[in-house]
């Protein structure tokens, strides 16, 4: 039994490291999914703990993701108990050898002999004084031996991964690993389970959930798989059979970034693109923090990770470690979403800015769409052609209408003109702050884009998605007969979205966002492959529970502004809202949008510092993700590995009190206090359920498309009357 002292002290340690982790966000990697690497803790946390013991499982799912899978490498005893030991040697990883010293034994295993203590020759009830041990410092602290069905009952993990050697050595010793191993992953607990035994692998697949992935484990190159007497190396040639028996396969980190014999890494191999191209997910293994590093990453265990998870040409599927916070640091990474391209630089939805945005690093581009009168479908921030082109200027200028349904101001809507048209505008940029104009240079350059430019421009970029916004549907299709959600379907289709191999580098992430959930209702019944995200109202102060279950029913995301986070008077922060912690609680990723660099966009708090700002979201709020003008900053902000440091944050990087500047006015400063803040609406069901979107209505070939719009022609300069009276005027003269 535990003491308390000790599980004092794991509270606290588990308390403080949670405190200096980053949020592991739901960014797109290029593994064979398109999800996150899966971090894999060997032994639980055993980087620090004595390995498969209490505290190692237990500080693993404390001091990392939720979803970190615990690994458990399974060892029979001689009464068929299987048991979490790394090692079939006991002496290498408890003290058995003290309880026991008379007891060693030699056994030939896979062909060469080896003498220590081995389970097999102890029944379970035995080893309740084998102590583990790692370090010297958590010697003799009362762990025991954990059964696998032990294990699972204390820690109850969400994903454990059971690992298997030795198969043949168990089955001359009159026990059988295949039976065991069928029986416990009945309980549902197992997610993975691996060996370096290919056969052992085969006579699971039978019988096993057909949610466990089976994982063939390579070991080092020169050895031989004792189930097919092959060389590891030469089973690299064979990724198409393994196939046909596994899911993945597990490689010493060597495999991919080999070592120089003077410990430099050299170029990566190609294994990761074989094992993808097979349809192979695969995983890297030997991680640790205390192990011989390669002098490239300045005895830094973050660096490492770094290349496998996010090399830019590929990413690993997970990777095996001693320490599983460096690698939920690696991988924990928030998601960067362009907003209009890089608007900041060059004119919204551009050319210009999409390429902008790219170098700069953002995850995903995004295209809003409108319609242009002969029915295609265009990127722009709005469908007021006033606001994203000269069009006043241009001859269509005479196009003004009032649309009620859109807004009580005149404009020009891209509706009103076909896409040749449109297309002859020069683009102009956004100035969202009137005293800051941006980049005057190219403040008219760049091409406009229909959707399908955007998705054939996007798919071959370094992207690990794409954001379409879906906006005006019921108007669309009530008032010009455009159905958009099909136009968008089918525009997907025909760029060949909708069948993109997960196993190529160019699988990208397809993201719909609509702030009409019947827009999103419906594309969940045609697109249950894309990511659906919920845009909600603006300023809004709370959630009900019943709002949020409304959301999860048709999306995966939502997207929420500043000022819902963090509720502003006259630019001082008043108070932290919870609506982000209560959508996450929901298992529904958030993402916060519009971040610009201007001085005058964060709040005063922020000290007109943008980084400040990104940095409160991040470690403050745990988003998910940014929607902003200038992808660069935040990508600067992503790349600083001062944010990892936890208590040892540079000042720069600290947290700045929330609300203690609007506490410092009072009724003697010149300003003097901010207006008290109104009440906030609370999001109900009320707000998010919505009639489905009317079917769309044809219009007659004569039909201009414009037959909502009131069009409001310029006045002539003289009445009729006016001119036959001048008319007539003018013959009488000339008789």
């Amino acid at each position: 039994m535990l003491s308390y002292r000790w599980i004092l002290l794991l509270s606290v340690v588990v308390v403080v490291t949670v405190a200096a982790e980053l949020p592991h966000a739901s960014t797109t990697f290029k593994t064979l999914t398109g999800n996150a690497p899966l971090v894999i803790a060997r032994g639980g946390f055993s980087g620090l703990f004595p390995d498969s013991s209490q505290f190692a499982f237990g500080f693993a799912l404390s001091a990392t993701s939720s979803d970190t899978s615990l690994w458990c490498d399974v060892q029979l005893t001689k009464d068929g108990v299987g048991i979490c030991l790394r090692d079939v040697l006991m002496q290498n990883g408890t003290t058995i050898s003290k309880v026991y010293p008379g007891a060693k034994q030699t056994y030939r295993i896979n062909g060469v002999r080896k003498t220590g203590w081995f389970p097999v020759d102890y029944n379970m009830s035995s080893l309740s004084n084998a102590l583990f041990y790692r370090t010297d410092k958590f010697d003799f602290c009362n762990f025991r031996i954990f059964s696998v069905t032990g294990f699972m009952s204390f820690v109850k993990p969400s994903s454990l991964w059971l690992n298997v050697e030795h198969d043949v050595f168990y089955t001359e010793h009159g026990l059988n690993m295949t039976n065991y191993i069928l029986s416990v992953q009945k309980l549902g607990f197992v997610k993975y389970i691996s060996s370096p035994e290919l056969r052992f692998l085969q006579k699971l697949s039978g019988g096993i959930n057909h949610k466990v992935k089976l994982v063939f484990r390579f070991l080092d190159k020169a050895v031989s798989d004792p189930s097919t007497n092959k060389t590891y190396d030469s089973m690299l040639s064979d990724l198409a059979f393994i196939k046909t028996i596994a899911s993945g396969i597990m490689v010493p980190k060597s495999y991919i970034w080999p070592v120089t014999s003077d410990n430099y890494i050299q170029l990566p191999t190609e294994i990761v693109k074989d094992a993808h191209d097979a349809g192979l997910e695969i995983y890297a293994s030997d991680f640790s923090n205390d192990g011989i590093f390669p002098y490239n990453y300045s005895y830094d265990p973050l660096e490492e990770y770094l290349p496998f998870v996010s090399n830019g040409g590929f990413s690993v599927d997970g990777v095996l470690t001693d320490h599983p916070l460096t690698a939920s640091e690696a991988i924990g990474n928030i998601l960067i979403i362009s907003h209009n391209g890089a608007s900041g630089d060059y004119p919204d939805c551009t050319d210009l800015a999409y390429e902008k945005a790219v170098t700069d690093g953002a995850d995903v581009i995004d295209c809003s769409i409108e319609m242009t009168k002969d029915g295609i479908p265009i990127c722009t921030s709005s469908i007021n052609l006033y606001d994203s082109t000269d069009v006043q200027n241009s001859k269509f200028s005479s196009l003004v209408s009032v649309v009620p349904e859109i807004q009580t101001k005149p404009g020009i809507f891209t509706f009103n003109l076909t896409w040749d048209e449109i297309s002859t505008l020069r683009p102009k940029i956004s100035h969202p702050y009137y005293d800051f104009v941006r980049n005057p240079r190219y403040a008219n350059q760049g091409k406009l884009f229909k959707l399908s430019d955007f998705l054939t421009y996007a798919k071959n970029k370094d992207l690990s998605g794409i954001m379409i916004i879906i906006k005006n549907a019921a108007f669309m299709a009530k008032s010009l007969g455009f159905d958009v959600v099909d136009l968008v379907t089918t525009a997907l289709s025909n760029a060949g979205y909708n069948n993109m191999d997960p196993t190529t580098k160019n699988n990208k992430e397809i993201m719909i966002q609509s702030k009409d959930s019947a827009v999103l209702v419906e594309l969940k019944q045609r697109l249950t492959q894309c990511k659906l995200v919920y845009s909600l109202p603006l300023k809004v102060g709370d959630v009900s529970d019943s709002s949020v279950a409304d959301i999860k029913k048709f999306a995966d995301a939502v997207i929420v502004d500043r000022e819902s986070v963090f509720a502003e008077s006259k630019g001082f922060i008043l108070r932290k809202s919870k609506v982000v912690e209560d959508v996450q609680a929901a298992g529904l990723a958030v993402y916060v949008e519009v971040f610009r660099n201007e001085y005058v966009s964060p709040p005063v708090d922020f000290l007109a510092d943008e980084t400040v700002e990104i940095n409160s979201y991040v470690q403050m709020v745990h988003v998910d993700g940014f929607i902003t003008d200038f992808p660069k900053t935040v990508r600067r902000y992503k790349m600083n590995t001062c944010t990892r440091l936890g208590d040892g944050t540079s000042t720069s990087m600290k947290l700045v009190p929330i609300g203690n500047l609007a506490q410092l006015l009072d009724a003697d400063c010149t300003g003097g206090m901010p207006p008290a803040l109104a009440p906030m609406p609370v999001l109900n069901s009320s707000d998010v359920i919505e009639p489905p979107l009317p079917a769309a209505e044809p219009k007659s070939a004569g039909s201009s498309g414009t037959n909502a719009c009131d069009v409001l022609a310029p006045p002539p300069l003289f009445s009729r009357e006016y001119v036959l009276t001048m008319v007539t005027l003018l013959l009488l003269l000339l008789l």
